[in-house]
């Protein structure tokens, strides 16, 4: 620990200006630090295990692809909305799987952010009944929200007092090694299992992905990382100035990935590029296997870094910031379409399960509105903004084309219904949130997430919201408004009680927080960050 700090000491001798004040300049010590401990050495080849070079005789067990996105808008999805700009950026590949396979039309992320929804995902199981409420940050960066300007007179709440030594390391903050991942249950149903992209539960070695039943995993630890150099000839930058977020994200990332827990080394080009490459690769090697791909694109989560190929291709645009994010998603979905052609060229692409999804909604901090019309709210709110998520699967063997289903389900039935295709066991040891949605629909009663204080529950077409910052609970009736315009609680207080009683049972069986929600920041229902305060706006205040 002395040394820690030590280092700590040392590195904020380091001076800084430009985008990032001095008086920030805490705040890029994660970065540096690690720079320090782990340099990023120059790229390397990866070199994917080689399967069998003839495929075994007889049926064999489907493949099965699970695609995530990162902070990917309902809207941002052609099918769903029209697209990004009011229509001009198409998804024709995204759209593909929804079309070719099944598009559930009433999914829910497991959470409004990324680490306990991957976390929901990986395990089959509400990430609270583990303790991985909060999306895992370092305390710095919970420092650097707090140092931000608000919004209005919404200022953030940094809870210092929390900050003990009890709190683990943030290479410690994730899913603990007790829990059983899809990957250690398809494994043990003798799938090859293989991990791409972004991981964000946990960087410590025993919770890094093949410490978690990945055979194989090339890895952002992270919760992000560069797209490509700042400065690198290829790439055109969209900075947010009024996003304390991406201040550190510009200071603390690096365009940088491991390979089994390698040292850090550049990949190649752009990382939306690399991982759509490695993934055609990782396909090729393990076509004549069964095999069990986790495909988590960083993408179009903020530092917002697009190709200049893919910017030049969309002038009509003339916000900058948006034709950036809107190449982004033009790439990504060309690039999901290299890998579905791949599938079939290597003539397994009947017998494979593919599955896609965005971790949450779209981001208030990116500033461009829309990105999850109709619906209100944003990544990090309980609005369906935040948490309605594409969800698609297509398996030509099993699942028609063009199918639809409307029923209640998303993120938590994704272990289930990975097992349930593999033939693995599901653990019978522990509560299962999870259910196999490929015979029909999930049984439960209701759907529920929590954050903090914050905390939501949705039983048929009914939806509670309760906050305590500000204090207040909102309900909704979907069926007759499904985009959260009219608040009910006032009118039906027996919905609201019956709701209420629902949260505080499910939350009885939850655990104490692994770490704690150290900082609490406002977030605007309707409008996103960079929108003038007006008084009356909408709001609640995020836990993490």
């Amino acid at each position: 620990m002395k040394k820690r700090w030590l280092a700590l000491g040392l590195v904020a001798l380091v001076g800084a200006g430009g985008y990032w004040t001095f008086q920030e300049n805490k705040y890029r010590l994660p970065g540096l630090l690690q720079d320090w401990r782990d340099p990023v050495q120059d790229n390397r080849p990866v070199l994917w295990q080689q399967g069998p070079k003839a495929a075994p005789a007889g049926t064999r067990p489907p493949n099965i692809v699970l695609i995530v996105v990162d902070d990917m808008g309902w809207n941002d999805i052609s099918l769903n909305g029209g697209g990004v700009a009011g229509g001009i950026v198409k998804t024709p590949n995204i759209d593909a799987i929804a079309r070719q396979g099944m598009n559930f039309t009433t999914a829910y992320a497991a959470n409004a952010t990324c680490s306990p929804s991957r976390a929901a995902m990986m395990t089959g199981r509400y990430a609270t009944r583990f303790g991985f409420e909060y999306t895992a940050v370092p305390v710095q960066f919970s420092e650097n929200l707090a140092h931000g300007d608000g919004v209005g007179p919404l200022k953030a709440v940094f809870h210092k007092e929390l900050i003990t030594p009890d709190i683990p390391d943030y290479p410690d903050m994730g899913v603990p090694a007790s829990e059983v991942t899809i990957a250690e249950a398809v494994k043990a149903a003798g799938y090859h299992t293989i991990h791409i992209g972004k991981w964000h539960l946990g960087e410590a070695p025993g919770l890094q992905p093949q410490a978690q039943g990945f055979d194989e995993s090339l890895a952002i630890l992270a919760g992000g990382a560069m797209f490509l150099p700042e400065d690198d000839p290829d790439t055109v930058n969209a900075k947010l100035p009024w996003d304390p977020i991406d201040r550190f994200i510009w200071a603390n990332l690096r365009h940088a990935v491991t390979f089994n827990g390698s040292k850090r080394f550049q990949p190649k080009g752009h990382m939306t590029d690399y991982f759509a490459d490695e993934a055609i690769a990782a396909i090729e090697a393990n076509r004549n296997r069964p095999f069990f791909m986790y495909l988590a694109f960083n993408a179009p989560h903020t530092p917002l870094q697009a190709t200049k190929e893919d910017y030049a291709k969309l002038p009509q645009i003339k916000d900058h910031k948006t034709r950036v994010y809107g190449a982004m998603i033009a790439q990504l979905d060309r690039r999901i379409g290299d890998v579905m052609a791949k599938l079939k060229a290597a003539g397994i692409d009947d017998n494979t399960l593919v599955i896609f999804t965005s971790d949450n909604g779209g981001a208030w901090y990116t500033g461009i509105p829309n990105l999850n019309a109709p619906y209100r709210g944003w990544k990090a709110t309980f609005f369906e903004g935040g948490i309605r998520t594409p969800f698609f699967m297509r398996w030509p063997a099993t699942i028609a084309p063009g199918s639809t289903r409307a029923d209640m389900t998303g993120h938590i039935d994704i272990f289930s219904t990975i097992a349930a295709a593999a033939g693995a066991k599901v653990p019978t040891d522990r509560v299962v949130d999870s259910e196999n949605i490929l015979g029909g629909p999930a049984k439960r009663q209701a759907l529920f997430w929590r954050s903090g204080d914050y905390r939501a529950v949705r039983m048929g077409d009914w939806k509670l919201q309760v906050t305590k910052r500000p204090e207040k609970v909102r309900l909704y009736n979907l069926a007759n408004d499904p985009t959260e315009q009219v608040d009910l609680s006032a009118s039906d207080p027996v919905h609201v009680a019956q709701l209420r009683a629902m949260l505080e049972a499910q939350n009885k069986g939850m655990a104490k927080p692994i770490w704690p929600g150290l900082i609490e920041g406002p977030v605007r229902i309707d409008v996103p960050l960079n929108a003038p305060w007006k008084d009356g706006q909408d709001y609640i205040y995020w836990t993490n």
